[in-house]
């Protein structure tokens, strides 16, 4: 299929959500809520850990990481949703699709790896206590983090270019809420094996991947909370690792149904994809604060007027 115009659109016109034109403020104002909701709690959680001695943990630092990373996926997509419910907010330049393109990827690679790692640390502190501290040494936990932001900026690099040398000619209306690979791919009018091929392979299976792991590492880690004789210890452990496996499904079970059909079209796209862009960064911080013993006593601490 040749395109009559090979020239890059100047600009895409996004679709937004199918809705009623009478919900057109209350879900203004609902994402813009929730965008602030997201800051704010995530916000709240770097400030916490960072201001108190007795969090600076490996659990901790990577539950930072993960906050600041929350707030930059939804940054990155939310800002946007919400222009969409204003007339002319749905109108997007190319350069600025290719960035949020860029970013997305970058940030959901980046992000789907710190879950691994998050689990691994949970791995070692429930399965090898008596070893957790000499390997999960903060120097370990600093290469891991820049490990993993290194192989997210490389699979967003490769995901931005095979996209990029694509011809757009036939239309620049895009189906969709945000820029994406999978909504870009139907505007191309060449031959689009290769991208759905990598979007395939490099988001789809690998996402699948990386959730088999943590599934598998959760397995080891039920095992070894059952082997606890104390009630209280077995408790706060459930309690943990049930925090970030309810984060874990909530993120990957919508980019897994998404990525893996990259060819396909769904009504239920947009929907599906606010949960790993809008709702998990959003959950994050109740999840973990509701979850997490010495998060909600800090927390309780500073309701009351008592920083120490």
């Amino acid at each position: 299929m040749e395109c009559p115009n090979r020239t890059a659109p100047d600009v895409f016109v996004l679709s937004g959500f199918p809705f009623p034109r009478e919900l057109t403020v209350p879900l203004l104002l609902f994402f813009l809520l929730m965008y602030i909701l997201t800051l704010s709690g995530n916000s709240l959680i770097v400030w916490v850990v960072a201001s108190h001695s007795q969090l600076h943990k490996p659990m901790y630092w990577f539950l930072c990481h993960l906050s600041t990373l929350d707030m930059a996926f939804s940054s990155v997509v939310v800002p946007k949703v919400i222009a969409g419910f204003i007339p002319g907010g749905k109108t997007i330049s190319f350069g600025e699709c290719m960035c949020q393109v860029f970013f997305l990827q970058f940030l959901g690679c980046t992000e789907s790896l710190l879950y691994i790692v998050m689990a691994y640390d949970r791995f070692i502190a429930i399965c090898k206590p008596l070893h957790y501290s000499r390997i999960m040494h903060w120097r370990v936990c600093l290469i891991l983090c820049l490990g993993i932001m290194v192989v997210g900026c490389l699979n967003s690099t490769l995901q931005t270019t095979v996209t990029l040398r694509l011809p757009y000619g036939w239309s620049n209306h895009l189906d969709y809420v945000f820029c994406d690979n999978p909504a870009l791919l139907k505007l191309a009018c060449t031959d689009k094996t290769l991208n759905e091929m990598v979007i395939l392979v490099d988001v789809g299976l690998v996402a699948m991947t990386c959730f088999f792991l943590i599934l598998t590492s959760y397995v080891y880690i039920v095992l070894a909370i059952l082997r606890i004789n104390d009630p209280e210890g077995r408790r706060r452990a459930f309690s943990t690792c049930t925090a970030h496996l309810t984060l874990v499904v909530v993120f990957y079970v919508p980019v897994v149904f998404h990525y893996m059909r990259p060819g396909s079209q769904h009504y239920m796209d947009s929907v599906v994809s606010m949960f790993y862009t809008t709702i998990t960064p959003f959950l994050n911080p109740a999840i973990y604060t509701l979850r997490n013993k010495e998060m909600k006593a800090i927390l309780l601490k500073l309701w009351h007027g008592n920083p120490k």
